[in-house]
């Protein structure tokens, strides 16, 4: 196995072990960037990812220049990372003088910073786009072929990443609502059968009684059915 296929193989295990209970995204994108620069021979790289509204945000940079660069693109909304994600399709721009024409002022900034080609790859699964990598050479045609499959394949990865954590962590947060549900259940029925017995009707007149008692005092159930429970709510007879 040769050097590069190795260290291949080494990045896609740490961009897929998402799931640890430490895991932090920018330290994962973090390393996503630098890999990328390791690997595929660019000078440097940067990841933008899509907010709840669509909104591209910077979220990682290899460097500083390509940090200001990529913030470049998202304050003047022009840039092949912009393209890239709205259509869904890698952008490759072999020479930066060829596009002049398209992104004026993105080609001028990124020629000032010294860079001749771009490369910007989407992190899509299936129909979903939820940001773009982009790859920065300091000459013209940095990537071949072989170099976009690579680069393409590691956004696929940590695309796939960012995902499965975020279900993780929406299912979580969906278990301990239906947790916390099931608590408050648990108090109304305490707080039923406490009431009950308190105005000696059923339990069913009692709960009649709490959501009442509720309503006129513009309180929640679960409120009412605390305060009956440690006896800061007194409902008369």
């Amino acid at each position: 196995m040769t050097d590069l296929a190795a260290d291949l193989r080494e990045t896609f295990v740490q961009l897929a072990d998402t799931l640890v209970d430490d895991f932090d995204l920018v330290e994962f994108l973090d390393v996503l960037a630098f890999r990328c620069v390791e690997l595929l021979g660019v000078r440097s790289a940067g990841l933008v990812l899509a907010d709840p509204r669509g909104s591209l945000t910077l979220v990682a940079a290899s460097d500083e220049q390509t940090r200001l660069l990529e913030l470049f693109q998202l304050r003047n909304s022009e840039g092949p990372c912009l393209d890239c994600y709205q259509d869904a399709e890698p952008m490759a721009c072999p020479d930066l003088t060829d596009v002049r024409g398209r992104w004026p002022k993105f080609a001028q900034e990124a020629e000032n910073a010294g860079f001749r080609s771009v490369y910007a790859l989407p992190m899509r699964l299936r129909e979903e786009v939820i940001g773009a990598l982009g790859l920065f050479g300091a000459g013209p045609a940095s990537l071949d072929d072989e170099g976009l499959r690579q680069g393409q394949a590691l956004a696929d990865v940590a695309t796939i990443g960012i995902l499965h954590h975020r279900l993780l962590r929406r299912q979580e947060m969906i278990t301990a609502q239906l947790q916390t549900a099931l608590n408050s259940r648990v108090i109304i029925e305490q707080a039923k059968g406490v009431l009950a017995e308190r105005l000696r009707v059923s339990v069913g007149d009692a709960f009649g009684v709490l959501r009442a008692y509720a309503r006129s005092n513009n309180r929640k159930i679960l409120a009412v059915a605390k305060g009956i429970i440690d006896r800061t709510v007194e409902i008369p007879r």
